[in-house]
Formats: structure tokens, sequence, C-alpha cells
């Protein structure tokens, strides 16, 4: 079960005496201990007393650091030129904390701690927020019909849905802004407009800086610099980071409501494949534009 360090990454070990000693090797051995990559621990400070690591990740599984101080200790025995006293002892805070725990609690503290966090998981893939965005929303010069839409939808399957507010066209202030939503556990985060090619469009772009590997479908393909377009075309994406799934939905009302077929059958409370569901939309709404251009 992967923990989120919540920026309490620091390892201290006290008890030590040191003697032309390689850093470098102490990292190594207790990068080795909790199953990190060595580049994944670094020592950054030197005391009369202790040492303090710094552990460069923001998760770690629950197996690979609690109960683990023995084994650390140990360890650390074989280097060079450092010496155990009396009464060695790890410490740290947050998750990191639970290294000191005794290896006879540590199945029943796992047990407890995986039950809770399927508990927990359950109660944020069903926590849905939607934000509208755009200068043109936030000016109250057209009305808002694409998130009360959605949040009704995304309540009819089963979800605790609210809506987040208005994003201004910003790549930066957009992708903060689901940052925090993931950072306060909704599963799911809906953005709506933003997609398109002008230079006022960075949803796709915002959210590629939380999942760079998100799927983003083109929809249609410009001429980058012909009239007002900028870049190639129009995209929709759909990202995750962590438990949360994040979708950019183009702007036009009749557009969301098409893809809510795809979101009706894709999202349903539990994880969702970001592919088939960027592919599902983006198949939507190719058709729905073909079918304009028929008309026309």
């Amino acid at each position: 079960m992967q923990l989120n360090l919540l920026e309490k990454t620091e390892l201290r070990i006290y008890g030590l005496e040191l003697q032309q000693v390689n850093l470098g090797q102490v990292a190594a051995k207790v990068a080795q201990v909790l199953g990190l990559e060595p580049s994944k621990v670094l020592v950054v400070d030197v005391r009369d007393d202790h040492i303090c690591l710094d552990i460069l990740a923001k998760t770690v599984d629950i197996r690979q650091v609690i109960g683990k101080q023995t084994a650390l200790l140990n360890e650390l025995k074989g280097v060079e030129g450092l010496v155990l006293k009396e009464g060695a002892y790890v410490d740290s805070s947050g998750i990191m904390g639970l290294i000191g725990y005794e290896e006879l609690d540590t199945n029943e503290i796992v047990a407890r701690t995986e039950a809770l966090g399927s508990e927990i998981e359950k109660r944020v893939l069903q926590r849905a927020i939607v934000y509208a965005t755009g200068f043109e929303v936030q000016r109250a010069m057209i009305e808002d019909t694409n998130s009360p839409f959605l949040v009704a939808l995304l309540a009819k399957q089963g979800y605790h849905a609210e809506f987040g507010g208005i994003l201004e066209d910003d790549i930066g202030a957009i992708a903060r802004q689901l940052g925090d939503a993931v950072d306060r556990g909704f599963g799911l985060v809906i953005t709506t407009g933003g997609v398109g090619a002008e230079d006022k469009d960075f949803s796709i772009e915002a959210l590629t800086r939380l999942d760079p590997d998100a799927a983003t479908p083109w929809i249609v393909k410009f001429q980058a610099g012909t009239g007002r377009h900028v870049k190639d075309g129009v995209r929709i994406g759909v990202g995750q980071y962590g438990l949360t799934t994040l979708i950019s939905l183009p702007g036009p009302h009749d557009e969301v409501v098409a893809a809510a077929a795809a979101l009706q059958q894709r999202c349903t409370g539990a994880r969702v494949d970001k592919v088939a569901l960027a592919n599902d939309i983006a198949q939507i709404l190719r058709e729905k534009l073909r079918h304009k251009r028929h008309h026309h």
C-alpha cells in the first residue's frame, strides 16, 4: 500500500561515531534496506550526535518502512569507519516514523492501515469536482450551463459532486487548481472549456503538467497560424494523478452533453481507464463534428 510522505521525508539516525565515513555508502545502505533506488536517498546533514538523510520520494509502500529500524542499523555496521553506540536508533516524523515499530507489530499495523487505506480510496474515488474556465464565464458574459449539468449527472452516477468555481485562462492557475483538487481528495476532476486552438486555451497544457502522459486525442486538426488558431487543433484530455482522474472537456454545452455518454459508461466511482475514456469522448465528438459539417 502506497502512503504519501506529505513532505515529511527526513530520517535521522542517532548514536553513531564517524571516522572518515563515505556518506554515499551510508545513503546506499539505507536505500537498500528501504527498497529504494540509491538516487532516492541523500545524506543532508551530519551532527555530533546524529546524521540526517532525506528520502527523495513522494510516496512509499508501508512494507518498505515499517519495522525496518533493526535491519537498517545492522546494515550500517558494514560501513567502514561507522560505529553504532549502544542504544542507537532511527527517528523520523510522519509516515517514516513507522520505521521504529517493532517487527512483531508490523503485520497487524499493515492490515489495519490497508483496511483504512481501502476505505479512504473508496471515498476519494466517489468525490467529484467540476470547474468552468474562461473570461467570458468569469465575467458573466455567458451562462455556465455545463457545471450544473455535470454536477447533476455525476450525482446520479453516485458521486459526491460539487462545483469548484471558474478558472482563469492561465496555465499556472489552472494547474494549481487541479493540484489543489487532488490534494483535497477529489477522485474525479472535470474542467470545461479551454481545449481549443486559440491563445487563451490552456486546459490541456495545464492537465499535462500534472500528468505528462495524459491521453489527449485530437478532435479536429488545423493549420497553426491560420485565423485565430495558434495551435494545431482541438483536443480533449484525460489524465491521472495518483487516485485522481482529470478530464478536460470542450466548452460548448452540446459537446459536453454529447460527451456525457462516455462519462456515464466509464466514470462509476472506481478507477478510470484514461485512454479508453479519452478515446470514447474523442470518438463521440468527432462524429458530432462530422454530423454538423454534413448538415452545413
